[in-house]
């Protein structure tokens, strides 16, 4: 059940700090040690510590998180439900469709890293923000995967691993995700739930796609880019992507959670006594904003939660980088969405 009075950087049911490596550490053990009693935790406790070093800037080679909106708390966020995903289906699977504690584990070190690909290597200083690889962030995800698992001693889960993180993403098609057992598939669609979940959970998710999404939005080039034929304008500010995240929600829940992954958010229900906390915090975010859009009460969408980014004026910098970016799409003449695009984030 959702609180009325949740805190913006805890997870749905407001118990979880999921800013908080620590937090979400001792949440996620607890339930991976509950669901597979006996199974060891060293892996699994190892890889969210090297996810924190990572994004916080600790780990060689990498800068760590600057991305505003796929921050260190949405992808805390996203492993807590995936635990609570994989937990609830496991404690309803029948004998033969049982994941198992080794392919579970396979699947929250996944979730750990499904969004790794937005932080910049050390090598990359042309880029000035992990934004830039929107589109291929997926795709760079699984690179680092495949790297880290066998650092974990998982390294036959590399070809499952590297397949299924592309649930959680747009680069490629889900047909063409070909893995060798159905379980493989089933920890994909539970992650790619997951991923959504948390998403458009969050207490602040609106606030978070004006402000934060849709600079990520035009830094990685496609909110606004050149085509063929001129310039293409997908969302004119973050107040235009907002006014479209209701048709968003409305796609995702039919397509994906619905459909491509088989009502899998239902899997949630085991721990909460028939109740989707998750499903009723996103059915509260749209019913608002549809009652903004109703009224154009705009102003009211006033929250300002934190950032976690190694940046330490993240705001600011994605802006200031945004508006150039806005400026240079639409060459010497000022654009007509820098002033928009500035005044909405």
């Amino acid at each position: 059940m959702t609180s009325p009075h949740r805190r913006s950087n805890y997870d749905v049911t407001d118990t979880v700090q999921v800013s908080s490596p620590e937090s979400v550490r001792a949440a996620v053990l607890e339930l991976y040690a509950t669901t597979w009693p006996g199974a060891g935790l060293e892996v699994l406790g190892r890889a969210v510590d090297d996810f924190a070093r990572l994004f916080t800037g600790r780990m060689p080679g990498y800068v760590g998180v600057d991305t505003v909106y796929h921050d260190l708390q949405h992808s805390l966020d996203v492993v807590l439900a995936t635990a609570r995903l994989l937990s609830g289906y496991e404690r309803g699977a029948t004998d033969g469709d049982r994941l198992g504690a080794e392919r579970a584990l396979m699947g929250l070190v996944t979730a750990l890293f499904h969004d790794s690909g937005y932080i910049r290597e050390e090598n990359e200083v042309e880029v000035p923000n992990g934004a830039v690889f929107t589109r291929s962030h997926v795709t760079r995800s699984a690179k680092f995967i495949a790297r880290y698992l066998p650092t974990a001693g998982l390294a036959h889960w590399v070809p499952v691993a590297t397949r299924i993180v592309h649930y959680t993403g747009y680069e490629v098609p889900f047909d063409r995700i070909r893995v060798p057992d159905a379980r493989d598939r089933k920890v994909g669609h539970l992650l790619g739930t997951a991923d959504l979940l948390a998403q458009m959970s969050d207490r602040c998710y609106l606030e978070k796609c004006r402000d934060r999404l849709y600079a990520e939005f035009v830094l990685g080039g496609i909110a606004i880019y050149p085509g063929t034929d001129g310039i293409k304008v997908n969302y004119g500010s973050g107040l235009d992507l907002l006014r479209q995240t209701p048709y968003f929600v409305s796609s995702m829940m039919e397509d994906r959670l619905e459909r491509a992954f088989d009502h899998a958010y239902r899997n949630v229900e085991p721990l909460f006594g028939g109740r989707n906390p998750y499903m009723d915090a996103i059915q509260q975010n749209i019913s608002y904003l549809k009652e903004l859009m109703r009224t154009g009460r705009w102003p009211m969408l006033r929250r300002n939660p934190p950032v976690y980014t190694v940046n330490p004026d993240p705001m600011r910098t994605v802006r200031t980088l945004m508006i150039r970016h806005l400026e240079d799409t639409w060459g010497p003449a000022p654009s007509p969405f820098a002033a928009a695009a500035s005044s909405t984030t």
